[in-house]
């Protein structure tokens, strides 16, 4: 594990006798704990490519406070930077792959787009994005809770307090789907006086962390332009961001229930980025989608081999597939991470050193 102020980067242990030779770093949303990624046994996607001979590191972001009011876009891209060449480091790897969520997946593709400037896009193998809106054409539900006027004052109470409070953001979010998130649970609980089953994926969402108020700026900033749209309307750590030039290939997906990142709107990333882009509509929407193993009997996605610019065009082309989109997605994965190698046999290495187990003491900040 390397720890640094903003994060930590969590090394899992290869479950297989050869492991693929680039490694693939998780990048979670900034305002949620990493662990959506490895929830529980047979659930967790961290252990799934773990059992496919994947290298696999994830960061797991610091709980901020007002301390840390000037972390913006440049931080965490500098951190998800850190990140790639500490795994490519540790495993003597050319080249690592990013799988980054929502949020996460927004600072990333800016990342990706600031390699392609420095001439570094060379050591990124290929790039997930999940539940990721770059086009932020102002257009579906959250759109409507949110104006210029109203980003001003969210962006100056953010600004006072040094940080804007994830469980605020969360509630927001969970109006957004009130009969699935809020008065079933009201019924069930209250008036039936029933006991709520453990739901981890509800656990997870109430553990929100904060974000800090020039993050929350500039996502405000950056959405409220749609800046990521139009090349070098905005920059990552000094290079302007013109996503055409991220020529590598990229798997997106996205879920057809998603209130929160439209899967019309998570398309579109297909015609802003360079490169190949593989598109899957998965089933459930914006967390269950993602939470989506083999063995589900309910669970398929949609995808096909063409990108249209219509969205509309994509659908009626594409075809259903019955099962989770985890194996499709490995197994591309696999075709863009290198060759097979003798897994290492301890963590780390040299100016590397294991400081502690998974999952680390981030994810314990409240």
């Amino acid at each position: 594990m390397r720890r640094a102020e903003i994060c930590e980067l969590i090394q899992y242990q290869p479950a297989t006798p050869r492991v693929r030779e680039f490694p693939l770093v998780i990048v979670p949303p900034m305002i949620n704990k990493f662990y959506v990624t490895d929830l529980a046994p047979g659930r967790s996607i961290i252990e799934y490519l773990v059992s496919q001979g994947h290298q696999v590191f994830a960061i797991s972001w610091r709980n901020p406070d007002a301390r840390h009011r000037d972390w913006g876009t440049d931080a965490y891209g500098q951190a998800i930077v850190d990140a790639l060449n500490t795994a490519r480091s540790i495993c003597g790897a050319a080249k690592a792959s990013i799988f980054a969520l929502c949020s996460g997946g927004i600072v990333s593709s800016m990342v990706a787009a600031h390699l392609a400037d420095t001439g570094g896009l060379e050591q990124l193998a290929s790039l997930y994005l999940g539940v990721t809106v770059l086009d932020q054409i102002q257009e579906g539900t959250v759109a409507a809770l949110a104006d210029e006027r109203a980003a001003e004052l969210a962006v100056a109470a953010s600004r006072s307090r040094g940080y804007l409070d994830g469980r605020s953001l969360a509630e927001v979010f969970a109006w957004l789907r009130a009969n699935d998130l809020i008065w079933n649970y009201w019924v069930n609980n209250y008036l039936q006086g029933k006991t709520p089953p453990p739901f981890d994926i509800l656990y997870w969402n109430a553990d929100t962390t904060r974000l800090p108020a020039a993050l929350h700026r500039d996502f405000i900033n950056i959405a409220l332009t749609s800046a990521l749209a139009k090349p070098d309307a905005v920059t990552m750590l000094g290079s302007p961001v013109d996503l055409s030039r991220v020529d590598v290939d990229s798997y997106l997906v996205a879920g057809i229930a998603d209130h929160l990142c439209p899967w019309q709107s998570c398309y579109r990333s297909t015609q802003l980025l360079g490169g190949d882009s593989t598109f899957v509509l998965s089933t459930s929407g914006h967390i269950a989608s993602m939470v989506n193993p083999p063995g589900n009997p309910k669970a398929t996605f949609q995808t096909t081999d063409t990108a249209p610019a219509d969205p509309t065009e994509w659908l009626a082309e594409a075809t259903t597939v019955t099962g989770s989109w985890w194996p499709d997605y490995a197994a591309w994965l696999g075709a863009r991470s290198g060759g097979l190698k003798r897994a290492p046999a301890k963590l780390g290495r040299k100016g590397f050193p294991v400081l502690c187990a998974a999952p680390g003491t981030y994810v314990l900040d409240r």
